[in-house]
Protein backbone atom coordinates (compact mmCIF):
# COMPACT_ATOMS: atom_id res chain seq x y z
CA UNK A 1 0.00 0.00 0.00
CA UNK A 2 1.48 3.32 -1.03
CA UNK A 3 1.36 6.39 1.17
CA UNK A 4 -0.02 9.64 -0.19
CA UNK A 5 1.89 12.87 0.00
CA UNK A 6 0.38 15.72 1.95
CA UNK A 7 -0.74 18.68 -0.12
CA UNK A 8 1.88 20.90 1.47
CA UNK A 9 4.63 18.49 0.52
CA UNK A 10 3.33 18.36 -3.05
CA UNK A 11 3.42 22.13 -3.19
CA UNK A 12 7.06 22.03 -2.18
CA UNK A 13 7.71 19.42 -4.82
CA UNK A 14 6.23 21.60 -7.52
CA UNK A 15 8.27 24.57 -6.45
CA UNK A 16 11.40 22.49 -6.99
CA UNK A 17 10.36 21.46 -10.50
CA UNK A 18 11.14 23.18 -13.79
CA UNK A 19 9.01 26.10 -14.81
CA UNK A 20 7.01 24.18 -17.40
CA UNK A 21 6.14 20.75 -18.65
CA UNK A 22 8.68 19.45 -21.11
CA UNK A 23 11.23 22.01 -19.99
CA UNK A 24 14.07 19.53 -20.28
CA UNK A 25 15.03 15.90 -19.92
CA UNK A 26 16.72 16.29 -16.56
CA UNK A 27 15.33 13.98 -13.89
CA UNK A 28 13.93 15.63 -10.79
CA UNK A 29 12.89 14.23 -7.45
CA UNK A 30 9.55 14.85 -5.81
CA UNK A 31 9.23 15.27 -2.06
CA UNK A 32 10.78 12.35 -0.24
CA UNK A 33 8.68 12.45 2.91
CA UNK A 34 5.21 10.91 3.00
CA UNK A 35 2.20 11.17 5.23
CA UNK A 36 0.81 8.22 7.17
CA UNK A 37 -2.39 7.93 5.13
CA UNK A 38 -2.53 4.49 3.49
CA UNK A 39 -4.29 3.36 0.32
CA UNK A 40 -3.83 3.45 -3.45
CA UNK A 41 -3.35 6.82 -5.07
CA UNK A 42 -6.54 8.18 -6.60
CA UNK A 43 -5.55 9.54 -10.02
CA UNK A 44 -7.85 11.33 -12.43
CA UNK A 45 -7.03 10.79 -16.10
CA UNK A 46 -8.57 13.11 -18.70
CA UNK A 47 -8.50 12.00 -22.34
CA UNK A 48 -9.08 14.24 -25.36
CA UNK A 49 -11.99 11.96 -26.26
CA UNK A 50 -13.21 8.49 -25.40
CA UNK A 51 -14.65 7.99 -28.89
CA UNK A 52 -11.52 7.14 -30.88
CA UNK A 53 -9.33 4.05 -31.12
CA UNK A 54 -6.15 6.01 -30.43
CA UNK A 55 -7.48 7.13 -27.05
CA UNK A 56 -8.93 3.72 -26.24
CA UNK A 57 -5.41 2.28 -26.53
CA UNK A 58 -3.96 5.03 -24.35
CA UNK A 59 -6.62 4.13 -21.79
CA UNK A 60 -5.71 0.45 -22.14
CA UNK A 61 -2.08 1.30 -21.36
CA UNK A 62 -3.08 3.26 -18.26
CA UNK A 63 -5.35 0.46 -17.09
CA UNK A 64 -2.58 -2.08 -17.65
CA UNK A 65 -0.42 -0.21 -15.14
CA UNK A 66 -3.35 -0.06 -12.73
CA UNK A 67 -3.94 -3.81 -13.08
CA UNK A 68 -0.27 -4.53 -12.39
CA UNK A 69 -0.25 -2.26 -9.32
CA UNK A 70 -3.68 -2.59 -7.68
CA UNK A 71 -2.40 -1.52 -4.24
CA UNK A 72 -0.74 1.55 -5.70
CA UNK A 73 -3.19 3.12 -8.16
CA UNK A 74 -6.91 3.69 -8.52
CA UNK A 75 -7.76 5.39 -11.82
CA UNK A 76 -10.78 7.46 -12.73
CA UNK A 77 -10.85 8.08 -16.50
CA UNK A 78 -12.91 10.58 -18.47
CA UNK A 79 -13.03 11.77 -22.07
CA UNK A 80 -15.44 14.07 -23.91
CA UNK A 81 -17.37 12.84 -26.98
CA UNK A 82 -14.96 14.47 -29.45
CA UNK A 83 -11.85 16.62 -29.79
CA UNK A 84 -13.79 19.85 -30.28
CA UNK A 85 -15.66 19.62 -26.95
CA UNK A 86 -13.40 22.22 -25.39
CA UNK A 87 -15.79 23.60 -22.78
CA UNK A 88 -16.95 20.17 -21.70
CA UNK A 89 -13.40 18.99 -21.08
CA UNK A 90 -12.42 22.21 -19.33
CA UNK A 91 -15.49 22.13 -17.07
CA UNK A 92 -14.69 18.55 -16.13
CA UNK A 93 -11.08 19.45 -15.27
CA UNK A 94 -12.21 22.40 -13.14
CA UNK A 95 -14.59 20.13 -11.23
CA UNK A 96 -11.91 17.46 -10.82
CA UNK A 97 -9.44 19.93 -9.34
CA UNK A 98 -11.59 20.43 -6.24
CA UNK A 99 -12.35 16.71 -5.87
CA UNK A 100 -10.45 14.21 -3.74
CA UNK A 101 -7.75 13.12 -6.18
CA UNK A 102 -4.04 12.74 -5.47
CA UNK A 103 -2.92 13.68 -8.98
CA UNK A 104 -4.10 14.58 -12.45
CA UNK A 105 -3.14 13.21 -15.87
CA UNK A 106 -4.39 15.58 -18.55
CA UNK A 107 -4.35 15.54 -22.35
CA UNK A 108 -5.58 19.11 -22.95
CA UNK A 109 -7.75 20.11 -25.88
CA UNK A 110 -6.80 23.74 -25.20
CA UNK A 111 -3.48 23.96 -23.39
CA UNK A 112 -3.69 27.64 -22.40
CA UNK A 113 -7.14 27.27 -20.89
CA UNK A 114 -6.05 24.20 -18.93
CA UNK A 115 -2.90 26.01 -17.74
CA UNK A 116 -5.13 28.72 -16.29
CA UNK A 117 -7.42 26.14 -14.69
CA UNK A 118 -4.59 24.35 -12.85
CA UNK A 119 -2.82 27.53 -11.72
CA UNK A 120 -4.01 27.29 -8.13
CA UNK A 121 -3.90 23.53 -7.58
CA UNK A 122 -1.58 22.06 -4.95
CA UNK A 123 -1.76 18.58 -6.50
CA UNK A 124 0.65 17.27 -9.16
CA UNK A 125 -0.29 17.45 -12.83
CA UNK A 126 1.28 15.42 -15.64
CA UNK A 127 0.44 16.25 -19.25
CA UNK A 128 0.38 13.58 -21.92
CA UNK A 129 0.00 13.68 -25.71
CA UNK A 130 -0.11 17.50 -25.63
CA UNK A 131 2.02 19.69 -23.39
CA UNK A 132 0.77 22.22 -20.80
CA UNK A 133 2.91 25.31 -20.32
CA UNK A 134 2.53 25.71 -16.54
CA UNK A 135 4.77 25.46 -13.49
CA UNK A 136 2.10 23.20 -11.97
CA UNK A 137 2.70 20.63 -14.69
CA UNK A 138 5.61 18.48 -13.57
CA UNK A 139 6.17 16.23 -16.59
CA UNK A 140 5.13 15.51 -20.17
CA UNK A 141 4.63 12.01 -21.58
CA UNK A 142 4.13 11.48 -25.29
CA UNK A 143 5.49 11.55 -28.79
CA UNK A 144 7.86 14.11 -30.17
CA UNK A 145 5.13 15.14 -32.62
CA UNK A 146 7.26 17.42 -34.76
CA UNK A 147 10.12 14.96 -35.20
CA UNK A 148 7.76 12.05 -35.87
CA UNK A 149 5.90 14.01 -38.54
CA UNK A 150 9.20 15.12 -40.04
CA UNK A 151 10.40 11.53 -40.40
CA UNK A 152 7.06 10.53 -41.90
CA UNK A 153 7.27 13.38 -44.41
CA UNK A 154 10.76 12.40 -45.50
CA UNK A 155 9.63 8.82 -46.03
CA UNK A 156 6.64 10.08 -48.03
CA UNK A 157 8.89 12.10 -50.36
CA UNK A 158 11.05 9.07 -51.04
CA UNK A 159 7.96 6.99 -51.72
CA UNK A 160 6.63 9.67 -54.08
CA UNK A 161 9.89 9.64 -55.99
CA UNK A 162 9.69 5.86 -56.24
CA UNK A 163 6.15 6.20 -57.61
CA UNK A 164 7.45 8.38 -60.42
CA UNK A 165 6.45 11.87 -59.29
CA UNK A 166 8.73 14.56 -60.70
CA UNK A 167 6.99 17.50 -59.04
CA UNK A 168 6.58 16.58 -55.38
CA UNK A 169 4.00 18.80 -53.77
CA UNK A 170 2.28 18.07 -50.48
CA UNK A 171 -1.07 19.24 -49.10
CA UNK A 172 -2.03 18.64 -45.49
CA UNK A 173 -5.49 17.78 -44.25
CA UNK A 174 -5.00 19.17 -40.76
CA UNK A 175 -6.70 18.78 -37.40
CA UNK A 176 -7.98 21.53 -35.13
CA UNK A 177 -6.53 24.93 -35.98
CA UNK A 178 -4.57 26.35 -33.06
CA UNK A 179 -4.16 23.02 -31.27
CA UNK A 180 -0.51 22.70 -30.24
CA UNK A 181 -0.22 19.04 -31.28
CA UNK A 182 -1.68 19.86 -34.69
CA UNK A 183 0.78 22.74 -35.06
CA UNK A 184 3.76 20.57 -34.08
CA UNK A 185 2.85 17.92 -36.63
CA UNK A 186 2.29 20.51 -39.33
CA UNK A 187 5.70 22.04 -38.61
CA UNK A 188 7.26 18.59 -38.83
CA UNK A 189 5.54 17.78 -42.11
CA UNK A 190 6.64 21.10 -43.59
CA UNK A 191 10.28 20.66 -42.54
CA UNK A 192 10.45 17.04 -43.66
CA UNK A 193 8.91 17.69 -47.06
CA UNK A 194 11.15 20.71 -47.67
CA UNK A 195 14.37 19.06 -46.52
CA UNK A 196 13.71 16.02 -48.71
CA UNK A 197 13.26 18.20 -51.79
CA UNK A 198 9.49 18.58 -51.97
CA UNK A 199 7.17 21.58 -51.61
CA UNK A 200 4.70 21.92 -48.74
CA UNK A 201 1.72 23.96 -49.94
CA UNK A 202 0.87 25.99 -46.85
CA UNK A 203 -1.85 27.97 -48.57
CA UNK A 204 -3.70 24.78 -49.50
CA UNK A 205 -3.91 23.39 -45.94
CA UNK A 206 -7.38 22.01 -45.21
CA UNK A 207 -8.53 22.06 -41.58
CA UNK A 208 -10.84 19.12 -40.89
CA UNK A 209 -11.05 19.23 -37.07
CA UNK A 210 -9.50 15.74 -36.83
CA UNK A 211 -12.66 14.13 -38.25
CA UNK A 212 -13.09 11.75 -41.17
CA UNK A 213 -16.27 13.42 -42.46
CA UNK A 214 -14.59 16.79 -42.92
CA UNK A 215 -11.54 15.07 -44.43
CA UNK A 216 -13.77 13.64 -47.16
CA UNK A 217 -14.98 17.14 -47.99
CA UNK A 218 -11.40 18.45 -47.93
CA UNK A 219 -10.18 15.71 -50.26
CA UNK A 220 -13.03 16.35 -52.69
CA UNK A 221 -11.98 20.01 -52.80
CA UNK A 222 -8.34 19.10 -53.40
CA UNK A 223 -9.23 16.81 -56.30
CA UNK A 224 -11.38 19.51 -57.83
CA UNK A 225 -8.61 22.10 -57.63
CA UNK A 226 -5.81 19.69 -58.63
CA UNK A 227 -7.36 17.42 -61.30
CA UNK A 228 -3.94 16.13 -62.36
CA UNK A 229 -3.14 14.84 -58.88
CA UNK A 230 -0.87 15.75 -55.97
CA UNK A 231 2.18 13.72 -54.97
CA UNK A 232 1.54 13.66 -51.21
CA UNK A 233 -1.51 14.10 -48.99
CA UNK A 234 -0.49 14.12 -45.34
CA UNK A 235 -2.99 14.17 -42.49
CA UNK A 236 -2.97 15.08 -38.82
CA UNK A 237 -4.33 11.66 -37.89
CA UNK A 238 -5.12 8.27 -39.40
CA UNK A 239 -8.90 8.74 -39.54
CA UNK A 240 -8.48 11.68 -41.89
CA UNK A 241 -5.77 9.98 -43.96
CA UNK A 242 -7.98 6.91 -44.46
CA UNK A 243 -10.97 9.05 -45.39
CA UNK A 244 -8.89 10.99 -47.90
CA UNK A 245 -7.38 7.86 -49.47
CA UNK A 246 -10.78 6.18 -49.83
CA UNK A 247 -12.30 9.35 -51.30
CA UNK A 248 -9.58 9.44 -53.98
CA UNK A 249 -9.58 5.68 -54.62
CA UNK A 250 -11.51 5.83 -57.90
CA UNK A 251 -9.64 8.86 -59.24
CA UNK A 252 -6.85 7.66 -61.60
CA UNK A 253 -4.96 10.96 -61.22
CA UNK A 254 -4.43 10.05 -57.54
CA UNK A 255 -3.53 6.39 -58.06
CA UNK A 256 0.14 7.06 -57.24
CA UNK A 257 -0.46 9.67 -54.54
CA UNK A 258 1.22 8.98 -51.21
CA UNK A 259 -1.31 9.14 -48.37
CA UNK A 260 0.45 9.65 -45.03
CA UNK A 261 -1.35 9.35 -41.72
CA UNK A 262 -0.32 9.85 -38.11
CA UNK A 263 -0.99 7.68 -35.02
CA UNK A 264 -0.54 4.11 -36.31
CA UNK A 265 -3.96 2.93 -35.15
CA UNK A 266 -5.13 -0.57 -35.98
CA UNK A 267 -7.49 0.37 -38.81
CA UNK A 268 -4.70 2.37 -40.45
CA UNK A 269 -2.19 -0.48 -40.16
CA UNK A 270 -4.75 -2.85 -41.67
CA UNK A 271 -5.25 -0.38 -44.51
CA UNK A 272 -1.49 -0.08 -45.04
CA UNK A 273 -1.17 -3.87 -45.13
CA UNK A 274 -3.99 -4.02 -47.68
CA UNK A 275 -2.52 -1.26 -49.85
CA UNK A 276 -5.35 1.20 -49.13
CA UNK A 277 -3.12 3.66 -47.23
CA UNK A 278 0.55 4.25 -48.02
CA UNK A 279 2.03 4.84 -44.57
CA UNK A 280 1.49 6.20 -41.09
CA UNK A 281 3.73 7.72 -38.45
CA UNK A 282 2.85 5.48 -35.52
CA UNK A 283 2.80 6.62 -31.95
CA UNK A 284 3.30 4.10 -29.17
CA UNK A 285 0.02 5.14 -27.60
CA UNK A 286 -0.23 2.16 -25.26
CA UNK A 287 3.09 3.27 -23.76
CA UNK A 288 1.84 6.85 -23.47
CA UNK A 289 -0.96 5.72 -21.17
CA UNK A 290 1.20 3.29 -19.22
CA UNK A 291 4.09 5.68 -18.69
CA UNK A 292 1.82 8.61 -17.83
CA UNK A 293 0.50 6.67 -14.83
CA UNK A 294 3.98 5.36 -14.01
CA UNK A 295 5.38 8.91 -14.00
CA UNK A 296 2.61 10.19 -11.74
CA UNK A 297 3.22 7.37 -9.26
CA UNK A 298 6.94 8.22 -9.16
CA UNK A 299 6.08 11.83 -8.41
CA UNK A 300 3.64 10.88 -5.65
CA UNK A 301 6.19 8.48 -4.16
CA UNK A 302 8.84 11.21 -4.10
CA UNK A 303 11.04 9.25 -6.53
CA UNK A 304 13.22 10.47 -9.39
CA UNK A 305 11.28 10.98 -12.61
CA UNK A 306 11.90 12.31 -16.11
CA UNK A 307 10.31 15.62 -16.94
CA UNK A 308 9.99 14.56 -20.58
CA UNK A 309 9.15 10.96 -21.43
CA UNK A 310 9.34 10.45 -25.20
CA UNK A 311 7.52 7.22 -26.00
CA UNK A 312 8.91 7.09 -29.54
CA UNK A 313 7.50 6.56 -33.00
CA UNK A 314 7.94 4.36 -36.07
CA UNK A 315 6.98 4.78 -39.72
CA UNK A 316 4.60 1.98 -40.68
CA UNK A 317 4.73 0.84 -44.32
CA UNK A 318 3.47 -2.28 -46.03
CA UNK A 319 6.68 -4.04 -44.95
CA UNK A 320 6.11 -3.39 -41.23
CA UNK A 321 2.31 -3.24 -40.90
CA UNK A 322 1.83 -6.87 -39.87
CA UNK A 323 4.35 -6.57 -37.03
CA UNK A 324 2.52 -3.50 -35.75
CA UNK A 325 -0.83 -5.28 -35.97
CA UNK A 326 0.50 -8.10 -33.81
CA UNK A 327 1.06 -5.56 -31.02
CA UNK A 328 -2.62 -4.62 -30.91
CA UNK A 329 -3.66 -8.12 -29.85
CA UNK A 330 -1.31 -7.85 -26.89
CA UNK A 331 -2.33 -4.30 -25.98
CA UNK A 332 -6.07 -4.96 -25.97
CA UNK A 333 -6.06 -8.17 -23.93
Amino acid sequence: MKKRLLAALMTATMAMSLAACGGGNTASAGGSDTASQDGPYKIRMTLKTNAAEFWNIIQAGAEAYEKEHPDEVKLSIYGPPGETYYEEQLNSIQTDLVADYDGYLIAPLQSEAVATAIASTDKPVVAYDTNIDSDKCLAFVGTGNKEAAKEGAKAAVEAAKANGWDEIKCIEIAGVQGDSTNTARMDGYREGITEAGGEFLDNETQYANATADLAVTAMEGIMSKYPDGVAIICSNNDDMALAAARTAKENPAYAKTIFLGFDGQKSACEAVAAGELTMTAAQNNFDIGYKAVETMVKILNGEQYDKVVDTGTEIITKDTAEARLAKFDEWMK
